[in-house]
């Protein structure tokens, strides 16, 4: 395995770097405290194609891949954490899916205008009762004739109010032992019965739109089911997994910014009569940072690459999310405690960080769920 980038990879992040810095990184304050989605800078970032990368172009794509996506995913949360978390939320749930699981009508008429980014997309899996247990899914979708007819509701979706379509996890029958069958349908935000609220008012990633779903007699064309109805819940697996290449990606751009912005004022705060940075217990800290990022990067690469290699990845997605995600809430405490009092107040940002982060070890299967995943794939 060759961890050196590619010249398209390093273009790619070169390019999302500087857009991140340029448009993003000025507007990162307001956007948190005004808790609004950023629709101006998506609609940048779909003319860039930075919401097609993993894609083909044949389907709107940019051709790129998932090392490239995690890259990209990284730097924008460097900047964000809101506009990370709805980037990732629109290519790994929105999009995705589509790609992988998808007719070639459903990619031509779903998927072009999310990879193109001429419309964004969500994925409606969570509910009141089903959150780590998505096997206990109550939403129904029942055929009748040429129809599904949906009911239920959805909770904690990112992008709901802003997304074209949402792609819905609802339960479709039994199967031989008498178990649920779940399975996803393609339901656009414009359906009648469709109902979306995004009244929640978030400790952090304030920016990025969170939204309930109610669906009630929800009609929806069964061409609108995608991939195959009897392996729904092993396709939102899947799904899962590469989404959280890109949560891991989140949390290495934040345990990143904070390393940043705690190095620098470290070197520039003086007491008794010297930088900070010169005592020991400050340097332990950043060496603790400066390791843990690296380590944590490094661990996401290696996911992206074997997903991108076709090989098994879910226990590495894993590992990468758990220690990227809890490395971001770490780094981040740490920068808050190198700023002393200054950590604690908005404008040095690094607060924001801690806030931001903290999301990251629940969404897309808490800290917890990840250390099941990976002692099953140790055989435990």
């Amino acid at each position: 395995m060759n961890f050196e980038l590619t010249k398209e990879q390093e273009m790619i992040r070169k390019m999302v770097r500087d857009f991140a810095q340029e448009k993003i990184a000025p507007r990162a304050v307001e956007i948190d405290v005004n808790a609004e989605f950023p629709e101006d800078i998506f609609k940048e970032m779909g003319e860039l194609g930075l919401l097609g990368i993993p894609f083909p172009e044949e389907y709107g794509g940019s051709g790129g891949d998932t090392v490239s996506y995690a890259l990209a995913a990284e730097e924008i949360a460097r900047v964000c954490g809101s506009t990370g978390l709805s980037y990732a939320a629109a290519v790994s749930l929105g999009s995705s899916p589509v790609y992988y699981f998808g007719t070639e009508e459903q990619k031509e008429k779903f998927l072009k205008p999310l990879a193109s980014g001429k419309a964004l997309g969500s994925f409606g899996l969570t509910e009141p009762n089903a959150g780590s247990d998505a096997g206990g899914t109550k939403t129904t979708a029942k055929l009748e004739g040429n129809e599904y007819i949906i009911n239920g509701e959805k909770c904690f979706i990112t992008n709901a109010s802003y997304a074209q379509q949402i792609i819905v996890t609802a339960v479709t029958g039994k199967d031989d032992r008498g178990k649920n069958i779940i399975s996803a349908i393609i339901v656009p935000t414009d359906t009648p019965g469709l109902t979306i609220n995004d009244n929640y008012d978030k400790m952090g990633v304030r920016g990025s739109n969170t939204a309930e779903i109610v669906l009630e007699e929800v009609r929806v064309p069964k061409d609108n089911l995608l991939g195959d109805p009897q392996k729904g819940f092993k396709q939102f697996l899947y799904t899962l997994d590469g989404g959280r290449i890109s949560i891991a990606a989140l949390g290495v751009g934040i345990a990143q910014a904070s390393l940043d912005r705690a190095l620098a004022y470290a070197k520039e705060r003086k007491q008794f009569g010297q930088s900070i940075s010169n005592f020991q217990a400050i340097q332990f800290k950043l060496a603790d940072m400066a390791m843990e990022v690296e380590l944590a990067r490094n661990m996401v690469l290696k996911a992206a690459w074997l997903k991108d290699q076709d090989k098994n990845f879910t226990k590495e997605a894993a590992y990468a999310k758990l220690f990227a995600t809890e490395t971001a809430f770490r780094s981040a405490n740490q920068a808050i405690q190198i700023h002393g009092g200054y950590g604690y107040m908005r404008e040095y940002e690094v607060e924001r960080y801690l806030r931001d982060a903290k999301l990251l070890e629940i969404g897309e299967g808490t800290s917890e769920v990840q250390r099941l995943v990976i002692a099953r794939q140790l055989g435990c």
